[in-house]
């Protein structure tokens, strides 16, 4: 098992103050892209890894999510507006790797593949977790694999 340098880093975005460790890597390297690069992925695929004990999570994240804003006035549709999600600190969705967090665990952080498209990201997801057996090894956090994708979504 590598040694891993445990980052704590505070970020500030309008608002809001963004405390985290462990940032996020992608080919070996401290992933901080600048706006035109996150402007052209929707999300990623990822693995964290337990420092402790090797044991692995693959999962996907979308850079970018919707918030629905008030009808302008006079009219009586709602609006969208696409903002960044809580990517730069998230560690998954699976429960028993926020326990983990929550007791101190530290967890590396990988980037494993951007996606342009969010059936990309699904697709990649999937694909990854069967090639790694993730429901059959011990080795990993995964509990289920879900995924519904039509071909149009990841052809280019």
């Amino acid at each position: 098992m590598k040694k891993s340098l445990s980052i704590v880093l505070c970020v500030a975005r309008p608002y809001k103050v963004y405390i985290y460790t462990g940032m996020w890597t992608y080919q070996g390297k401290p992933f901080e892209p600048d706006d035109e690069l996150l402007g052209s992925y929707q999300g990623f695929v990822y693995c964290l890894t337990n420092l402790k004990n090797g044991k692995r999570y693959i999962g996907k994240k979308f850079f970018w999510s919707a918030r629905k804003l008030p009808p302008l006035k006079g009219k009586k549709r709602s609006r969208r507006k696409r903002v960044e999600s809580n990517w730069r600190e998230y560690y998954g969705s699976s429960e028993a790797v926020q326990t983990l967090i929550e007791e101190g665990a530290t967890f590396e952080r990988e980037i494993l593949r951007l996606c342009q498209t969010k059936g990309e990201c699904s697709y990649y997801e999937a694909k990854l977790q069967f090639e790694h057996d993730v429901l059959l090894n011990d080795m990993y956090y995964n509990e289920f694999i879900g995924c519904k994708i039509h071909a149009k979504h990841i052809k280019s």
